[in-house]
């Protein structure tokens, strides 16, 4: 080993002759201004902290490969899923609503994202270990996290300021049933399905469009903590999930997922029964098989967590010719949100850290900005079109258009006569076993303790609308009048609200 490796250097290599003492006028005096390598020092340490994500602040990530072993090319002329093809990934799990510091095993959805880098470029897919979400149009979405965050007056977290919240919006009933149920705590990221969540769309080489979610299961098997269980170890280890994938990996037990798609024709979401680029809805699996596509493979550790976790950056902005969109309302938020969020925590040239930079070339004309550490694309024109025949754009990968149809306006799904957001919850209510719908009452009964009266009612009277049964065994273990919850479910939204308020 060189001593090379040894020598300390100040930030632009030069020797560093004492890392210990400050330069002081005379033994006891004050320190100078002098002392260079002290200023550089506190002034890096001042700013080594970047801005912590709003949400998905705590987490984990891992490489790995997809591996495709289905054929879909009749969906998509996606390389990434050519039939044999493998393509290096990055993986990042999380909590949702803790910050940097919160313990791995609370109550809570876990995030996912799976960084692509494909052959023609990254491919980001970003969601949770739910099918589902709590809310549907992107505006709802700063509010979720300030409910879900510190109340600004006490600066604890809030089940008054949560419960409210998502009793509030009715459609956050079907996330509800899943986190406060035994999935809320995983016992590892190995041990949960994850999913793209949202509906996206492929086209092929005859630019046919399909509709399509991502599902992503665990071939490690389901198991999830108790609240007792996930106490006992957030006592002893904060970073629990962080060190099982660590250790699982590093003694070469890479956990695996087999991925999957369902797929529907733009002529079944016409006629579907229910809005199906609704995040809060699933596609049912009798309806939509599932199509099996791959399987991904952790197998790597990274060697620098702030490097290649934490400098991570998602966006499902970011796709590939044979993938695209679709008029999912938080999904079209999220285009824009994520990537804005990445360039105001890591600055503007984010994708040029090693973790999210693509393996394939990239010439996008961006230019300039903080921390620009390529040659910036030399002389080469700087706009376009140009006489010099840099970059010209490629018609041939566009997504084939959408017709929409309707007028412009605030629209609120609540008008739509196929609105149901009771049914998928009330379907997972009747698949629970026994001793599964006893820890999900027990744990809504002991989650929503705290909460105001008025909003245990509007909760009570979901779970009715949602199951009999559901509403009658919430209300009984949450101290509430059976009769008032069955009458206040009579009532339509607004009238529920208004009684509850």
């Amino acid at each position: 080993m060189s001593n090379d490796l040894h020598k300390l250097t100040n930030e632009v290599g030069a020797p560093v002759a004492d890392n210990e003492h400050s330069i002081t006028a005379g033994p006891r005096g004050p320190v100078v201004m002098q002392d260079v390598w002290l200023m550089e020092k506190m002034a890096h340490f001042n700013r080594e902290v970047i801005p912590e994500r709003r949400m998905h602040a705590k987490g984990w990530g891992a490489y790995g490969k997809f591996s495709v072993t289905g054929d879909i090319t009749k969906y998509t002329k996606a390389k990434v899923f050519k039939p044999g093809a493998v393509t290096e990934t990055f993986t990042r799990f999380s909590t949702v609503a803790g910050e940097r510091g919160a313990a791995d095993c609370e109550r809570d959805i876990r995030g996912v994202a799976t960084k692509f880098y494909t052959e023609e470029g990254n491919w980001d897919l970003v969601g949770n270990n739910t099918p589902t979400f709590f809310i549907r149009d992107v505006h709802d979405f700063s509010d979720l996290n300030r409910a879900v965050k510190r109340d600004p007056r006490t600066g604890r977290r809030s089940a008054q300021n949560n419960w409210d919240f998502w009793t509030l919006l009715p459609e956050t009933f079907h996330q509800r049933t899943i986190v406060m149920s035994d999935r809320g705590i995983p016992a590892s990221f190995r041990n949960m399905h994850f999913f793209g969540e949202h509906t996206f769309s492929l086209y092929n080489e005859a630019n046919e469009r399909v509709w399509c979610k991502f599902h992503f299961i665990t071939q490690q098997g389901i198991k999830n903590f108790s609240n007792e269980e996930a106490g006992k170890i957030n006592a002893d280890d904060r970073e629990f999930h962080g060190k099982d994938l660590f250790d699982a990996i590093e003694k070469g037990d890479f956990p695996r997922w087999k991925v999957s798609i369902q797929v529907m024709t733009e002529e079944q979401a016409k006629n579907h029964y229910e809005n199906p680029f609704d995040i809060t809805k699933i596609w049912r699996h009798k309806e939509f098989p599932l199509i099996e596509v791959g399987e991904l493979v952790l197998n790597r550790n990274p060697e620098n967590y702030y490097a290649e976790v934490e400098q991570s950056a998602f966006t499902p902005a970011h796709v590939v010719p044979g993938i695209g969109f679709s008029p999912d309302k938080f999904l079209q938020g999220r285009l824009f949100a994520y990537g804005d969020a990445q360039r105001y925590r890591l600055g503007v040239n984010y994708n040029h850290i090693p973790v999210n930079r693509a393996k394939t070339e990239v010439n996008e004309y961006h230019r300039d900005g903080a921390m620009r550490t390529d040659g910036n694309y030399g002389r080469a024109p700087a706009y376009t079109p140009n006489s010099e025949g840099y970059w010209s754009a490629q018609p041939e990968v566009a997504e084939p258009p959408l017709p929409i149809e309707g007028a412009m306006w605030r629209f609120d799904p609540k008008d739509d006569p196929t609105e149901d957001n009771f049914k998928a919850g009330g379907d997972l209510w009747r698949l629970l076993a026994e001793d599964k719908k006893a820890i999900l009452i027990s744990n809504t009964a002991g989650d929503i303790e705290s909460v105001s009266e008025n909003v245990k009612y509007r909760h009570a009277a979901h779970c009715q609308l949602a199951d009999p049964e559901y509403g009658e065994r919430f209300a009984k273990a949450a101290g509430l009048d059976y009769a008032k919850v069955k009458e206040l479910a009579k009532l339509d939204n607004n009238g529920l609200i208004k009684a509850t308020t």
